[in-house]
């Protein structure tokens, strides 16, 4: 009996060791076939089941649509019939004509008034010859320019109406945090009335690198026809009007750009109160700091705005800020790079009074800066020029003029070689006498492209000479 057990048992392991050989080193592994299935399926599944039902079950805790009700009806659809530039044809050509033609272009507004006050970008009415607004009541109304700011892309039109309209109120823009919902409100491709959620992914954002803009960034859908159109908070408040995307197909991928609620807000003042833009100014230039910076200065900061140059006659050379400072907070507003100064100065006036804290031998430091006007301008070939001060004149015994303050870019060698200095009083550009910078900028607005630019000067010799700058 123990012979047959002992039998048995080898030959079931000796037929183990065979079987298994054979898996081992014989038998080829089959091609494992995927099963294809022809239903549509979601583009992302859920992995985590248990995050999922968390983070849908907070989402669920937020209402939108109070905000999105009380937005909707105030937001309107532009319409821009602009005249443009044709291709000319070779008979144009021939007898010189320019050939224009009419387009059509379309945008978003924000009523922000009842009695039918719009805001809007600049760039939805810019060249129109006809602009129109519809109401989300499907109501046409024709709509008049108030005023434009170019350079934060904000404009104001006025529509009469025999009722009073539905309007949204302004939110405040600094106070509104990273990873705070919002909505996104505008008519993009045409399709009136559309709403969109997102959160603001970053604040004081500056697309033109030279920190000359300070956006709200969101990811809430913004696409063309968005721009001009209302970026709001849960509340309904307006924090923000929508102007552009972040986009290599002209269409949204993800990120898209507000004006923050408080430049727009004093834009629109401005323009109702003073028929233009009133910028205050620090009287400070200067740069970002980061690690490759602040090496270079031999300072441990990162962070802030560092003071290179204080302006003559502002409020921060009356204040005592001075050369080497670095900025951290203006106004409890924390200052990590120059687009959050930026941001936050294009929201105050000439006369505004603004607390600075600034950081000098690594000791805090609180400072009161009064916001003066701007009295200095980029004159094209020339540098920065100043409105000069009764001194200057009588310095170089003239009754009118304005002062280089600064000679700046490649002509600087060229203009020191012909006697032009910094502290020379410019008394006329194109035949045309200036006291003041707001002269001269109307001199220059006015020129025509092409037009050479001549000026008359008198040097530190008390010399009258005229250039000509191309």
């Amino acid at each position: 009996m123990k012979k047959m057990l002992t039998l048995v048992l080898v030959s079931v392991l000796g037929g183990a060791i065979t079987l298994g050989t054979y898996k081992t080193f014989l038998e080829k592994e089959e091609p494992k076939i995927a099963n294809t299935n022809t239903q549509d399926d979601p583009v992302f599944l859920p992995t985590n089941y248990n995050t999922t039902t968390t983070t849908l079950a907070a989402a669920e805790g937020i209402d939108f649509t109070t905000a999105a009700d009380q937005t909707v009806h105030a937001v309107v659809h532009v319409k821009n019939v602009a005249l443009n530039t044709a291709q000319p044809t070779l008979q144009d050509l021939f007898y010189g004509r320019v050939p224009q033609k009419r387009q059509l272009g379309t945008g978003s507004g924000v009523i922000i008034s009842p009695d039918g006050y719009i805001i809007t970008n600049n760039h939805v009415i810019e060249d129109s010859e006809q602009l129109s607004i519809t109401l989300n009541d499907n109501r046409t109304l024709e709509a008049k320019i108030v005023g434009t700011d170019p350079k934060t892309d904000i404009a104001l039109l006025k529509v009469e109406s025999d009722e009073q309209l539905p309007y949204t109120t302004f939110g405040d823009s600094d106070t509104a945090k990273i990873g705070e919902w919002v909505l996104a409100v505008g008519n993009p491709f045409n399709l009136t009335s559309t709403v969109t959620a997102g959160i603001i992914s970053a604040k004081s954002r500056d697309l033109s690198g030279r920190s000359t803009q300070s956006f709200i960034q969101t990811d809430a859908a913004v696409n063309p026809g968005n721009s001009g159109g209302a970026l709001v908070n849960t509340a309904g408040q307006l924090i923000g009007i929508n102007t552009a995307i972040s986009s290599q197909t002209g269409s949204y991928i993800g990120y898209s750009f507000a004006v923050p609620s408080n430049i727009a807000k004093k834009v629109v003042q401005d323009i109702m109160e003073f028929g233009n833009v009133q910028n205050g100014i620090l009287g400070v230039s200067g740069g970002s700091l980061n690690s490759a910076f602040a090496e270079k200065l031999g300072i441990g900061e990162t962070e802030g705005f560092y003071v290179d140059d204080v302006e003559e006659d502002t409020g921060a050379e009356v204040a005592g800020i001075k050369s080497g400072d670095i900025i951290k907070k203006i106004d409890n507003i924390k200052i990590r790079k120059f687009s959050d100064l930026r941001g936050f100065l294009d929201s105050k006036r000439p006369n505004d009074v603004v607390n600075i804290t600034l950081l000098r031998d690594d000791q805090l430091k609180n400072v009161q800066v009064t916001l003066l006007k701007n009295n200095t301008f980029v004159l094209p070939f020339i540098g920065v020029i100043k409105e000069a001060k009764p001194e200057d004149l009588k310095k170089y015994k003239t009754d009118n003029g304005v002062k280089i303050l600064r000679i700046n870019g490649s002509y600087g060698q060229y203009l020191r070689s012909e006697g032009i200095e910094e502290g020379n009083i410019i008394t006329a550009i194109n035949n045309k006498k200036v006291n003041s910078i707001e002269d001269v900028e109307a001199i220059l607005n006015n020129r025509d492209t092409y037009q050479p630019l001549s000026i008359e000067l008198i040097n530190s010799k008390g010399e009258t000479n005229r250039y000509g700058l191309r």
